[in-house]
């Protein structure tokens, strides 16, 4: 039936496409060819096309497609055969294209592609106007998705735009910063870099002094070096003139002893003579009799009882008391105020005194006990004891003074002792030479009898 229709004249059979098949219709011419491909034998099939005869019709459609185009086109005894096997498949689809009205719904590639299989009257114009429609569908398609392609560039872009705001944004605060941090590394590198040429400078002149210094040393050390080579020769030449001197005065000592002894006994002989040709009284006037002072009057037998005895005393004033012509010089208020502050100041004088007589009687050393009279409206009535002076200041004069006076009235190297507790007495005392004692330690010795 095919070969019928091919060769009938005025079918399509003569007409020729001046154009390549389109894409979609060459698919779909494909699909056709490989769907018959089945019903044939291996025999009615062309020889290039017989190897893909056992291949599953998607699998023939992969492999074989360009083979079984080219078949196709080229020899007309199998493309009836594949019209049949068409007819047969969709016999509504080439009943129309037969009769010269395909269907209004179909798919215009279907539609041109069965055309091109069929070959009927006018099916070049079928396949041409599948074509345009096909290349208006791709041309409509791809001017949709070029659009949809456009929207999402333009969408892109304004993201992109605002992404390279944002990063421009980003980039600017990061250089500003990057700037500062620069300039600040640029002052901090001055800085370092002025630091460092002070220090090297600095490094430099310690260096120099350095070196100064070691040198002045080794000069030091040089001359120290000569001096104590010159001193080890002078202390060699004083130590041989010393062991000459000593054995000169070996030799000699017997000779001056003998002479110092004879002198010493012509000066004894000669003032126990002079003593007794001026036949000299003992000394009668103390020198601290010559002091200007007001004695007190006479005390009546029956004060000398209210006289008492106190705690124990240290040695150190009986040690000062037995050196030869001893002096002791006391400060009358300042040791009752110390020891007895309770007791009137009469009862207090009485006490004191009492304690130095006897103390007087034990030690055999000259006692002077001195009272402030600065502030007395008439001279105190009081009868010394045995072996004490006792002296009160004049008006005008303190205690103080007074005792001041009477240790400067001894002579030098004469031992006096002063018993006060009045920090500027005793130093002032002790500048004069004397013996400054406590008042407590006086108490303490009274104490003891």
């Amino acid at each position: 039936m095919a070969q019928t229709q091919g060769g009938e004249p005025g079918d399509g059979a003569a007409e020729v496409l001046d154009r390549p098949l389109p894409d979609g219709v060459r698919r779909r011419v494909v699909g056709i060819v490989s769907d018959g491909f089945g019903g044939l034998t291996v025999a009615e099939l062309p020889t290039q096309l017989r190897q893909y005869a056992r291949f599953t019709p998607t699998r023939r459609a992969k492999f074989a497609g360009n083979a079984m185009a080219a078949a196709v086109e080229a020899d007309p005894l199998f493309r009836q055969r594949i019209a049949e096997k068409l007819r047969e498949a969709q016999p509504e689809l080439t009943g129309a294209l037969d009769a010269g009205s395909p269907p209004p719904a179909a798919d215009p590639l279907d539609v041109a592609a069965a055309a091109y299989v069929l070959r009927p009257a006018g099916w070049v114009k079928l396949v041409t106007a599948a074509g345009e429609e096909a290349q208006r569908a791709d041309a409509e398609r791809a001017g949709e998705e070029s659009r949809a392609e456009l929207e999402r560039l333009r969408a892109e872009l304004a993201a992109a735009r605002g992404q390279v705001r944002t990063e421009t944004e980003r980039l600017r605060g990061e250089l500003e910063t990057a700037k500062k941090e620069s300039e600040s590394l640029h002052r901090k590198l001055r800085a370092a870099l002025s630091d460092v040429k002070r220090g090297e400078a600095a490094l430099r002149k310690a260096r120099a002094e350095r070196e100064a210094e070691r040198a002045e040393a080794q000069v030091r050390l040089s001359a120290a070096e000569s001096e104590s080579r010159r001193l080890k020769a002078r202390l060699g030449e004083s130590e041989a003139a010393l062991e000459a001197s000593r054995k000169a005065a070996r030799e000699g000592r017997s000779v001056e002893d003998m002479r110092i002894r004879l002198l010493l006994d012509t000066v004894l002989e000669a003032s126990q003579g002079l003593r007794r040709e001026l036949a000299l009284p003992p000394v009668s006037v103390r020198p601290a009799e010559t002091v200007d002072a007001v004695e007190p009057g006479r005390m009546t037998p029956k004060d000398i009882a209210n006289r008492a005895l106190s705690e124990d005393d240290p040695a150190i004033v009986d040690q000062l008391l037995a050196l030869p012509q001893a002096h002791l010089v006391v400060d009358g208020y300042n040791v009752t105020k110390t020891g007895y502050p309770q007791m009137p100041l009469e009862k207090q004088r009485l006490r004191l005194l009492g304690q130095l007589a006897q103390l007087a009687a034990q030690t055999g050393a000259e006692t002077t006990c001195v009272f402030d009279g600065a502030e007395l409206a008439a001279p105190v009535l009081l009868a010394p004891p045995r072996g004490v002076r006792v002296l009160f200041s004049k008006p005008g004069v303190t205690a103080d003074e007074l005792i001041r006076r009477l240790v400067r009235a001894e002579p030098p190297g004469r031992p006096v002792i002063v018993v006060s507790t009045d920090r500027e007495v005793a130093d002032g005392v002790a500048r004069a030479g004397a013996r400054p004692v406590a008042s407590a330690v006086l108490l303490k010795r009274f104490s003891r009898g």
